[in-house]
């Protein structure tokens, strides 16, 4: 697994475009986030959109498959503004294959698919409910696949260390 760095700002104004509920800030390429702190392998990023009365904040981590660099994913854990809802929402490449949806491996077991749910013009977005079992799992474990296809048979796995996930998700207000 390699962190990406060249592609940070583009996934991470990826990512926020959904954390933070923002389409024209999709369109603008801005990035506003601040990384306020550094979990592991997972930054908490926040940021405060337009018309919210203080800052909300995401876990974000960004990664590219090591065998092929045009495939990056934005992997955002959030807890929504007002409290009742936790998020997993995953940013992938444009030109995968969707209806195939996402996979999710931890720890070498099989967790399931989400769908797709959009796609922008920097990549499609699943997304899944962050339920407790998937939060505990995805907090004890030591490394996620996710997989992504560019054909029907064709999955690409993609490892995402999940080293201070748990701690990161805590920490997140």
């Amino acid at each position: 697994m390699k962190t990406l760095t060249s592609l940070a700002l583009r996934s991470l104004a990826g990512a926020l475009i959904l954390a933070f509920g923002a389409p024209a800030f999709a369109q603008s390429g801005a990035t506003t986030g601040t990384v306020k702190s550094q979990h592991g392998a997972w930054a908490i990023v926040c940021d405060q959109p337009a018309g919210a009365s203080a800052d909300q904040c995401a876990l974000l981590q960004n990664v590219v498959a090591e065998d092929r660099p045009e495939i990056g994913l934005s992997i955002v854990a959030l807890k929504t503004a007002d409290q009742k809802a936790r998020i997993l929402r995953v940013l992938a490449p444009l030109g995968i294959l969707l209806p195939n949806g996402l996979g999710l491996y931890v720890d070498g077991k099989d967790i399931g698919r989400a769908q797709f749910v959009r796609c922008f013009s920097d990549g499609c977005y699943a997304e899944v409910i962050l339920e407790e079992p998937l939060l505990e799992t995805l907090s004890g474990g030591k490394m996620a696949t996710f997989i992504v296809f560019q054909t029907p048979e064709q999955g690409i796995g993609i490892p995402v260390d999940l080293n201070g996930f748990a701690d990161g998700f805590k920490a997140l207000p």
